[in-house]
């Protein structure tokens, strides 16, 4: 498979902790100029480049000669408030030799989950990428960020921030050559993420990090749902995202896209936080799964939590995995009386429905 460049316009590239400090001790400066050189040339050739790079808390853990990562939750953050400063200047002083000027953006997993504020996210990045001569950078707002709305790391961040701005491509710099099969050989391109694929992945020991194969190829998922394709490869090449954005199936491991959901659909399937399950019988999941049909009250036979008409809920099956994902009509309460029985209305229209697949 060959892909230009050419169709990639608006690219979001995610740099690793591992990459920029490969050890609580080092800072690989080199790499922070190579970045700038890149995304610059890229943004003179009238590209919009974002960059999420991670690196706030082991920038910490450089400055504060940490030997291991802080485990408590308020010395992560307390950590994570010194690094990001010092992250950003690092940042701003690489690409202001190149004549740009940085954008801080710091994300939570609540500013995804809401709708107004992922539309808002959304807008400043757009407005952002129109200004002459600007790079946003992303981080998790770690400073501020509990266990409950973290996204866990920055390659789940960066495939959502691609889904939400309608990225062309998503790219994934790692001290990893790609996904390697059992052989410890590159898969170059994978066509679908099936189970044996996952099971190639392997979680991260750095120190300076978290994350890992694992959470790359969830990222990819979330990218090739939304119709953008994703590469995984390794940072510490040679004008790599150049290489990349020429020939994406020759460098790293290419995750091919598939027809990518419309926009509310894709807030609907990675954003947006459930407030409930609905336990649905096998013929109302045949209905929804395989006819693309509406969620309605007689196939209904429990569910959990308490939410309101408007929420998102999950949508499972009798043996408990999860199907389908939608905006229900009815609060839970009312939802206890009328289910298993005949309704005036859909509890999740199907144009309020997404299927996992």
């Amino acid at each position: 498979m060959k892909q230009s460049g050419e169709n990639y316009r608006r690219i979001v590239i995610k740099v690793g902790s591992s990459l920029l400090y490969p050890s609580p001790k080092i800072i690989n400066s080199k790499l922070f100029q190579d970045l700038a050189r890149e995304v610059s040339s890229l943004a003179d050739s009238g590209k919009e480049v974002v960059l999420v790079s991670s690196g706030a808390i082991a920038s910490a853990m450089h400055l504060l000669g940490l030997k291991q990562r802080p485990k408590e939750l308020v010395l992560l953050q307390s950590a994570s408030s010194i690094g990001q400063n010092e992250l950003m200047n690092i940042y701003r002083n690489a690409f202001e030799k190149r004549g740009y000027r940085t954008a801080q953006i710091l994300l939570t997993r609540d500013d995804f989950a809401d709708r107004k504020r992922s539309l808002n996210a959304k807008n400043t990045l757009l407005t952002l990428l129109k200004m002459d001569r600007i790079v946003p950078i992303i981080n998790e707002n770690d400073a501020v960020s509990t266990d409950e709305i973290k996204f866990g790391d920055n390659d789940k961040l960066s495939a959502l921030v691609a889904s939400l701005i309608s990225a062309d491509i998503l790219i994934i710099l790692s001290d990893v050559d790609g996904l390697l099969d059992k052989n410890k050989k590159v898969i170059h391109i994978v066509e679908k993420i099936t189970h044996q694929i996952k099971e190639l992945a392997s979680p991260t020991t750095k120190k300076t990090s978290i994350g890992g194969m694992v959470t790359k190829i969830e990222a990819a998922e979330i990218a090739i749902d939304s119709g953008i394709p994703c590469v995984i490869a390794n940072g510490h090449k040679d004008n790599i995202i150049m290489q990349i954005l020429e020939a994406p199936e020759k460098y790293g491991t290419l995750f091919l896209p598939k027809k990518g959901l419309p926009e509310r659909k894709r807030w609907i399937a990675f954003n947006a936080r459930a407030k409930g399950k609905i336990i649905i019988d096998d013929g109302a999941k045949e209905a929804i799964v395989k006819n693309n049909r509406s969620l309605l009250s007689p196939g209904i036979v429990d569910l959990e939590g308490d939410f309101n008409a408007g929420d998102v809920v999950e949508i499972c099956g009798m043996d408990n995995i999860c199907c389908a994902r939608g905006i229900v009509s009815v609060a839970s309460q009312e939802l206890k009386q009328i289910m298993g029985k005949r309704y005036h209305r859909e509890i999740v229209h199907r144009d309020n429905l997404v299927v996992k697949k």
